[in-house]
């Protein structure tokens, strides 16, 4: 059996693809047709989400074991998880910037004499960047790369936010204090 997807983004409304897949294909099959077709670094993490009709995120098959008890793309085969037509799939490829594909299984067929699955049928448009720096990714790249060497001088160092250089006199000497007894005084 062939099912059949539609494949959308909201961030181009001429964008779409049509793919179909073998119902016996995994969900990293899909994957590997959308990186394939969309020319995307596969280097990069992505997840397919089951959706509800209004397109909220529901079960959740990673490309990798997370340890969070997920289900991989690579044991999700497509019949175990397709039951209805229109029946919605996100694929987020962009988790910095939560960005992804909408998934829309349109319906299915008989195989094709001769066809290699899977296939892209239809192609419009052209395809979303597959990363984009938008505010939250920079600050987080910017968070992360920038090194020591190149620390923004007008932000204080963690230990200035608690004390001024005055202030070390004001601490107590601990290395002098007595030891605290747990036991009460009977005076």
């Amino acid at each position: 059996m062939v099912y059949k997807f539609v494949v959308l983004s909201d961030e181009d409304e001429s964008f779409m693809r049509e793919f179909e897949f073998l119902d016996s294909h995994t969900l990293l099959d899909f994957h590997n047709m959308i990186q394939e077709e969309l020319e995307f670094d596969k280097s990069q993490m992505a997840s397919f989400f089951i959706a509800t009709d209004t397109w909220e995120k529901e079960e959740e098959f990673t490309l990798f074991d997370m340890g969070t008890g997920s289900s991989t793309m690579e044991d999700t085969i497509l019949e175990d998880i397709i039951f209805r037509k229109n029946q919605k799939l996100l694929y987020v490829f962009d988790f910095f910037n939560e960005r992804g594909l909408f998934v829309e299984y349109t319906g299915e067929g008989r195989e094709a004499a001769g066809r290699e699955y899977p296939v892209c049928t239809n192609s419009k448009g052209v395809p979303p960047k597959q990363v984009v720096f938008g505010s939250s990714s920079k600050k987080l790249y910017n968070n992360i790369i920038v090194s020591d060497d190149e620390e923004d001088d007008d932000e204080p160092d963690v230990d200035d936010l608690f004390l001024d250089g005055d202030d070390e006199d004001v601490l107590p000497d601990f290395e002098n204090e007595e030891p605290v007894s747990d036991e009460e005084d009977d005076d």
